[in-house]
């Protein structure tokens, strides 16, 4: 397609899947340069010869480039078009994981994970606003659902997979393979998606407006809780399973997880136009229910697989709840506006594995994952709360 759309779409404009499948392979692709690592923290930390916080810290300073660039270079970039920006982003990626890939130095890899996630902080919330822009209003939560899809995919599949070759052939091979796939995915990209043009800001629309309006505000408090209370456990999934004494180690806790994510996609692409608080509500009462279980029995091979699939349930509409749910309170540049719950989902990943790594380290008398699941737990029954009584900002198109 060569084509430039710079137009609302047509009420009647078709939904192409192809077209929203290679978007979800954006970011399945950006999910996966940013978690890569917690699924070969102990490779890594032996290979370097450093700790597993220090593993779990190229996590976070990942998440924390994403949150402090977003919002700046969503807005300065806001005029290019956004399959050029696309192009350049995907770059960004390609050689953010082909360095870290053949690094040595532990510095080194840091520079290249936060050059990944200032890339990952403007793709975000840009790519969900240009999916937008290719199908009418009524369509815009399948649309974000399928794009975002990508993320449940990266963790669901990709994840395993990636651990697996990081595993078999050594980290390094899992952060090549990664480099590789991404510039394949640019090249389909320059051939299939449509060139969009880019927007003018306006006093409107600007971040700051954005923040001063309360229905933002309470999408980006739900933001901040869900977030801590699956990445702040997520990250070290591999010290939870360890816990559980889960027979089949990660690989199966990553499948039960990965199920529950790629079911709870599948509904929410069905019902999130319509049922948007509902799903909100329900996912994060699931999360909380896993949380439990893991606390309650930890011995329990069942009640683990268990509380792994309703993770998983929980997990799975977790981005496109949110910028879905965002992207209803503007009608214009929304790609600044998801900018902002995005910084906000980042900058949440970072206070997750921080706090995270604190109880791991003994902080409040805790010294190992418990803690974190109690974290976890808090944060997904104050969650529930807010947005069970969220009934104006979370409504349905």
């Amino acid at each position: 397609m060569s084509s430039t759309i710079a137009s609302r779409p047509r009420a009647g404009q078709t939904f192409s899947w192809f077209i929203f499948g290679l978007m979800s392979s954006v970011t399945f692709v950006g999910i996966l340069s940013e978690l890569v690592p917690s699924g070969i923290l102990p490779q890594m930390a032996a290979d370097l010869g450093i700790d597993e916080g220090d593993v779990g810290f190229l996590v976070g300073v990942y998440a924390l480039a994403s949150a402090v660039f977003a919002i700046p270079l969503v807005s300065a970039t806001l005029s290019v078009n956004r399959k050029l920006m696309l192009q350049l982003l995907l770059a960004g990626f390609a050689v953010s994981n082909l360095v870290v890939a053949f690094a040595s130095s532990y510095t080194l890899i840091v520079a290249c994970r936060i050059l990944g996630g200032i890339c990952a902080g403007v793709m975000w919330p840009m790519i969900a606003a240009y999916g937008t822009r290719l199908v009418p209003e009524n369509l815009h939560g399948r649309a974000i659902t399928v794009i975002m899809a990508g993320n449940t995919l990266g963790i669901s599949i990709g994840l395993p997979l990636m651990t697996t070759i990081g595993v078999t052939f050594g980290w390094r091979s899992a952060f090549a393979v990664l480099g590789l796939v991404v510039v394949v995915i640019g090249v389909l990209v320059q051939v299939f998606l449509p060139s969009v043009e880019g927007q003018r800001m306006s006093k409107a629309n600007s971040p700051l407006a954005i923040v001063r309006m309360p229905t933002i505000l309470i999408v980006l408090l739900l933001t901040f809780l869900s977030v801590i209370a699956h990445y702040g456990v997520y990250t070290y999934i591999t010290l939870l399973v360890a816990r559980l004494n889960l027979p089949g180690g990660i690989g199966l806790a990553l499948l039960i997880f990965g199920i529950g994510s790629v079911i709870s996609v599948i509904l929410s692409a069905r019902y999130i136009d319509a049922y948007l608080r509902p799903l909100i509500v329900t996912a994060l009462v699931a999360g909380g229910a896993a949380m439990a279980l893991f606390l309650a029995f930890p011995a329990s091979t069942i009640m683990s697989i268990a509380g792994f699939f309703l993770w998983g349930l929980a997990f799975g509409p977790l981005v496109t709840m949110y910028q879905t749910a965002v992207s209803r309170q503007i009608d214009e540049a929304k790609d600044v506006a998801t900018s902002v719950q995005s910084s906000v989902f980042n900058l949440s990943i970072m206070v997750g594995t921080w706090i995270g790594g604190l109880l791991l380290d003994g902080f409040l008398g805790s010294s190992n994952v418990s803690g974190v699941v109690w974290l976890s737990l808090g944060c997904f029954a104050l969650a529930t709360i807010v947005a069970f009584l969220s009934r104006t900002t979370l409504r349905p198109a």
